[in-house]
């Protein structure tokens, strides 16, 4: 895969997003132009199996065997992507994380006016801290902790210009995990040569792939549904202009069955269509198809996939590229190109 110039590498943003999981290390590389809010780009793809126990839930028992997949799936980057200011973030399972969203504002008292200002991170932080410190019961210096502005809303406001106060709608997400899981996936990161810049929770990151590929297909005001399949179980989201309207986990004790938590998401009201993410492959093991998930939720499902955004005639990965559990990857590298 070829690139233009330096000056044009210059010109764009680069980051990765890894995840790691007991079926192996996915890598996506995402681009955005620097410039603009323009559309993200896939600029490389790859997967490395993991030995069988080499993971166990969030815990990584074979560090040699991490950093060995982290070097294969970073060997082929193409050469202009290794050039470029990389940040790379790494995805901690939905059992090991704490992670909220919260309005800007509710953190932001006396803060820089201006949310792009790098004052505001330091202003932040006390608060972003003591907030996760509260959520998850848990001393702060026993946890990693990481947070960002909703890239989303910090790239609309960028491209308009814009100048005074956040916008209402931007929020802070707050992850937050013990200490000892993130150390462990630096070190390996750092084994394999790869610098580790930012944690995110998978389910969350699979969200936020899934919302930039609606953003593609349906209107700002349309209600839909994001389903994620982890290995935890299924995560769903109802959306309606960008927010959150119900969400949803199965199993969890308020659900009799998986029928019942599809049921509780769109509330009675008629979404557009339902994204759905991640170990698509355990639906059909449990004898669940599309077709039953459509008539649950009266709305057509359609798989995410990193083609969507993928230049025409690239050489990347058919696999790959139409496979649904690359959204995580996909989420975390969105997350570096927003920022």
């Amino acid at each position: 895969m070829g690139f233009l110039s330096p000056g044009w590498m210059q010109r764009r943003r680069f980051a990765a997003g890894v995840d790691v999981s007991a079926g192996g290390v996915t890598l996506v590389v995402l681009s955005r132009d620097a410039r603009a809010a323009a559309p993200v780009r896939v600029e490389w793809l790859a997967h490395a199996p993991l030995p069988r126990d080499a993971m166990a839930g969030a815990r990584v028992v074979d560090r040699a065997a991490l950093a060995a997949a982290l070097r294969d799936v970073f060997a082929g980057l193409p050469a202009g992507c290794g050039a470029a200011m990389l940040r790379c973030a790494m995805a901690l399972p939905a059992g090991a994380t704490v992670v909220a969203s919260l309005p800007l504002a509710q953190l932001a008292h006396g803060a820089p006016r201006e949310h792009r200002d790098v004052r505001l991170h330091a202003a932040l932080e006390p608060a972003v801290l003591a907030e996760a410190e509260r959520l998850t019961g848990v001393e702060r210096h026993e946890l990693a902790v990481d947070w960002c502005v909703d890239p989303a809303a910090a790239l609309a406001q960028r491209a308009a210009h814009a100048s005074g106060p956040p916008p209402p709608a931007c929020r802070v997400t707050i992850t937050s995990a013990p200490r000892q899981h993130l150390e462990a996936r630096i070190e390996c990161a750092a084994m394999a040569g790869v610098t580790l810049c930012a944690l995110d929770g998978d389910a969350h990151a699979a969200l936020r792939a899934l919302r930039c590929a609606a953003a593609r297909e349906l209107s700002p005001d349309d209600t839909w549904v994001a389903l994620w399949i982890g290995p935890d179980g299924v995560h769903g989201w109802s959306l309606a202009d960008d927010r959150i309207v119900r969400e949803m986990c199965y199993p969890a004790p308020e659900h009799a069955d998986f029928v019942d938590a599809l049921r509780s998401l769109p509330g009675g009201e008629a979404a557009r269509c339902a994204l759905i993410a991640g170990q698509v492959g355990a639906l059909a093991a449990a004898r669940v198809s599309h077709a039953d998930l459509a008539r649950v939720l009266g709305c057509p499902v359609l798989p995410f996939e990193c083609a969507t955004f993928a230049p025409a005639g690239c050489a990347l990965d058919a696999g790959l590229l139409r496979e649904p559990a690359c959204a995580v990857a996909f989420g975390l590298a969105l997350r570096g190109v927003g920022e």
